[in-house]
């Protein structure tokens, strides 16, 4: 019970309790400083009940610290100033009040601004420095009082000054981590639904092409290619709704692809004209890829391959991808029949460089010594234990 108690965040009533059990304790500290006699004006000495109330007036206001923490250390100083000045609290008690104006003195630093809290904290100390000089004997005495006053109750200050802005570097830092997170999910929903919308899109405009051309003279092949872009559409659908889903709150991530999915991405390629001889290779030995690295590998061929189709079909194209047991490596190439002019600059491109930035890999694209357009990639990964 205690462990949770301490585990868990405190609420703002269990904070203003501690802060009434801490103002009972130090007024309670306070009261028999204030009943000491007083060498002062031929010790003189007040009465009991004046004594109570001067340590419960410095120590009960700091109950409400964290509600008016300017308003609180102004009423303490100005108490402990009174005390001082009168004798109820002797000047070589003046240790006692520092406690309690160097808790509201933090409260202030950590509450209020930097120009704020450096005003009051000032103000305040002025207030019990002057009480200090007029109760102080010689020139030396006063000075000591005053420099005193200054040890005791600024690095209650400093400390606080100290956790405000650590607190607000890790609130800015937070916020930093929150905007990256929602950036990079931005992308990587970016990256997919480019990727699923281009290699499907470009898919359909080919049998559109096509079912365009022979609408008259063969219906049967038209029909034919129209019932592919009704497949191509619907699996695309699928694709989109599965991407969009884990944008909503609660809802779960779906299978992705991977490894196992590459001969349907070929023969899919196969529908736009390119001929895809696929190889996929594996070392031994090699454990499970992670499902992250699978899903970059698939996406790299996908754009490669979509590539392909959009400039150079028809064509043939080698799309080999190798497992080893710490990382994977794809290569796509086409044949060269046709030369794919590109600036390097398309979305594409600069999907696949994030995907293999991601995993700290390496990627080239651009003509190959055969002629072609080639794509190779480097992704390593960790295998879990």
């Amino acid at each position: 019970m205690i462990a949770h108690l301490v585990s868990r965040r405190l609420r703002p009533r269990d904070l203003y309790a501690l802060d009434a059990v801490l103002a009972l304790a130090v007024g309670g500290l306070l009261c028999p400083y204030a009943a000491l006699e007083s060498p002062l004006h031929g010790g003189v000495r007040e009465p009991l009940w004046v004594s109570v109330l001067v340590g419960m007036a410095l120590g009960l206001p700091l109950a409400v610290r964290r509600r008016w923490p300017i308003t609180v250390a102004a009423v303490i100083s100005a108490v402990a100033t009174v005390a001082l000045i009168t004798g109820v609290i002797p000047n070589f008690a003046a240790a006692a009040p520092a406690l309690a104006i160097g808790l509201s003195f933090y409260t202030v630093a950590v509450s209020a601004t930097t120009r704020r809290s450096m005003l009051a904290a000032g103000c305040c100390l002025a207030l019990v420095s002057v009480a200090l000089v007029l109760t102080a004997g010689d020139l030396w005495s006063r000075t000591g009082a005053v420099a005193y006053a200054l040890v005791m109750v600024a690095p209650a200050w400093l400390i606080g000054w100290l956790v405000r802005e650590r607190r607000a570097l890790a609130a800015r830092q937070s916020d930093h981590l929150v905007r990256q997170a929602a950036t990079e999910e931005r992308l990587r929903v970016a990256r997919e639904l480019h990727d699923v919308v281009a290699h499907t899109l470009s898919l359909i405009v080919v049998k559109a092409a096509v079912a365009n051309h022979v609408a008259e003279a063969d219906p049967r092949e038209a029909g034919a290619a129209l019932r592919v872009i009704e497949e191509t559409g619907r699996g695309a659908l699928t694709d989109v709704r599965r991407v969009l889903g884990v944008l909503r709150e609660g809802a779960p991530y779906g299978p992705t692809p991977g490894l196992d999915e590459l001969p349907v991405l070929a023969e899919q390629a196969a529908i736009g004209g390119v001929d895809v001889r696929l190889d996929v290779r594996r070392e031994e030995p090699v454990g499970a890829v992670p499902e992250s690295v699978g899903l970059a590998v698939y996406r790299i061929v996908q754009e490669a391959v979509t590539n392909v189709v959009k400039h150079a079909a028809p064509a043939a194209c080698r799309a080999t991808v190798t497992v080893l047991p710490t990382e994977v490596r794809v290569e796509v190439t086409d044949d060269g029949r046709r030369p794919v002019s590109t600036n390097g600059h398309g979305h594409g491109l600069i999907g696949m460089r994030e995907r293999v930035a991601l995993h700290g890999g390496e990627l080239r694209a651009g003509p190959g010594s055969t002629g072609g357009f080639t794509v190779t990639a480097r992704l390593p990964y960790r295998v879990a234990a």
